[in-house]
């Protein structure tokens, strides 16, 4: 049973039944996971040497010292969206990670002002909702770039829309690496700078918010206006969204 609120004369609008009250117990669950914090990591960029990947690397490093367990996708070889069905193998592949992981890594280099495309083609491919499964909801994301020149938050400003718009729970810490190709050494590894301290900050943030919302990420984005709708409802609705 939900706890509700009251006959209230001053909320006509409201279906009584279906407003619950936040509680502190709904959001420490009995059985908290123990196993290591499930983090997909995606760049954008398919280039030999490309910053974000470097970059990515870097964070994967930093996260499994953490005691997390980082994935990255190779974006190479995804197809475009709606330019091949669903069955691709790379498609399969990124929807599995997406749906594995507890929490997310976004880095794009910025072009033109903005994420490149490879990167929003990897988010477009993740749908809002598969069925009754819904690979984004309520997950931890950090986001991050790299620039040519001089530091700006283009690219990081867009992937936090993004990430709303996936329901997420962006984390408020970010990270954006200005003249990207002075970070690097010839063996790909980032130097020390307040870029990389910065980047240390910026994962075990990410680790913190994902073990403290793992457990409760279904009551944290647990809907008023959700609960009104029918799950057949509310995945056709979901899926028309999606489809625009």
């Amino acid at each position: 049973m939900h706890p509700v609120i009251g006959m209230n004369p001053e909320l006509p609008n409201v279906d009584e039944a279906l407003l619950q009250v936040p509680t502190v117990g709904k959001l420490i669950p009995a059985h908290r996971p123990t196993h290591p914090p499930r983090i997909l990591l995606l760049y954008g960029s398919a280039r030999e040497r490309s910053f974000s990947r470097l970059l990515t690397e870097e964070a994967a490093r930093l996260l499994h010292a953490m005691g997390a367990e980082p994935r990255v996708f190779d974006p190479r070889g995804l197809p475009l969206p709606d330019d091949a069905p669903e069955s691709h193998p790379k498609v399969q592949e990124l929807r599995a990670l997406a749906q594995w992981s507890e929490g997310m890594v976004w880095t794009s280099p910025e072009r033109h002002g903005a994420m490149t495309g490879i990167m929003k083609a990897q988010i477009d491919w993740i749908p809002l909702s598969v069925g009754a499964v819904r690979p984004t909801q309520g997950k931890t994301l950090a986001v991050m770039e790299v620039s040519g020149g001089s530091q700006s938050f283009n690219a990081v400003n867009q992937l936090r829309v993004l990430g709303r718009w996936m329901r997420m729970i962006t984390i408020p810490n970010q990270s954006s690496v200005a003249k990207a190709f002075l970070e690097f050494d010839e063996q790909g590894r980032m130097k020390p700078s307040s870029f990389y301290d910065r980047v240390v900050d910026v994962m075990e943030e990410l680790v913190k918010f994902t073990l403290m919302t793992r457990g409760s990420a279904a009551y944290l984005v647990d809907r008023y206006s959700e609960r009104k709708e029918s799950a057949e409802q509310l995945s056709k609705r979901v899926n028309l969204r999606s489809a625009i």
